[in-house]
């Protein structure tokens, strides 16, 4: 009976997994913020963000490092193999030789970080949060005010600061490529063109400038939207998933044998689903940043 007592609802579990560690910007805890706060960091996100980012240089270096021109290893021809898809698919999309220099690159990063990121959908739900626990010394009552979540890409505001950093550099793109003036212009002729006629023209560059500014505000929401959706929605599936091993763990009883099972079935089945989504959502955002780079490129 005391273990039942002590046990969290669902809804309880499900929002303290949802909750990040977070500090405002004077550096003291908070929360439970809005979804849109500017004052506020998510510590989690940023820890795991980078942490992975820097696993993701590590094991792009090892393979360049231990690079052989004789039969390679698994290893090896694993980034290889990435390496050409990347390569022939920015080849693909942005023309100019010169910029693949950079957008190659660029490209194969974006992809082997956020699938660092999203593989963190794979451990099990509270294996960190626990020894997370453990490690501040939290005891049962601290726990449950003790917050963090692993998933960086479940995150909106890592996916939107991905989403808008994309979007400087189709920026910086298209004023290198066109120039600062040939941009402008292309901003008040493109794509309904313009007119002699001084109001028509006022009219015309008026519709032009918002339709390219509703596109690049579209394609920057709806490029990191997209990756946080889909990582947002299968991160609450492994929640549903661990609340049937939860009830079987806290209650003891034979007839809920049939919740542990459920368990581990459908969390082993959900979690070879997500690979393929993990991999799927890693390679879209991979080849909207190329395809969006590509189109700052060409002249209207």
């Amino acid at each position: 009976m005391s273990v039942e007592a002590n046990a969290p609802t669902a809804s309880e579990y499900i929002v303290h997994h949802l909750t990040h560690w977070q500090v405002d910007i004077t550096g003291h805890a908070k929360p439970q913020v809005d979804i849109v706060d500017f004052s506020i960091f998510n510590l989690d996100s940023l820890f795991f963000s980078v942490l992975l980012g820097l696993v993701g240089c590590l094991l792009l270096w090892k393979a360049a490092r231990h690079a052989t021109a004789g039969v390679p290893g698994r290893f090896q021809a694993a980034v290889e193999i990435l390496i050409e898809m990347v390569d022939t698919q920015a080849k693909s999309i942005v023309h100019n030789a010169k910029s693949r220099k950079m957008v190659a690159p660029l490209a194969l990063t974006v992809f082997v970080w956020i699938f660092l990121l999203n593989a963190m959908d794979l451990l099990p739900l509270d294996l960190l949060p626990q020894l997370w626990n453990l490690i501040l010394g939290a005891d049962e009552h601290e726990a449950h005010h003790i917050f963090l979540r692993v998933v960086p890409t479940a995150d909106l505001s890592i996916t939107m600061g991905l989403s808008v950093s994309v979007l400087f550099i189709c920026l910086f793109y298209n004023m290198k490529m066109k120039g600062l003036g040939g941009w402008a212009h292309e901003l008040v002729s493109a794509p309904f063109g313009t007119s002699k006629n001084p109001v028509f023209f006022v009219i015309l560059a008026v519709i032009n400038i918002a339709e390219q500014l509703i596109s690049f505000v579209a394609k920057t929401v709806s490029h990191g939207m997209r990756l946080f959706g889909n990582m947002y929605a299968g991160e609450l599936v492994f929640m549903l998933i661990a609340l049937l091993g939860g009830s079987w763990a806290f209650s003891f009883e034979p007839g809920s044998l049939m919740l542990l099972l459920l368990h581990v079935v459908a969390g082993w089945a959900w979690a070879v689903f997500h690979i393929i989504i993990i991999l799927l959502q890693a390679f879209v955002f991979m080849m909207l940043t190329l395809v969006y780079i590509g189109q700052a490129h060409d002249a209207h």
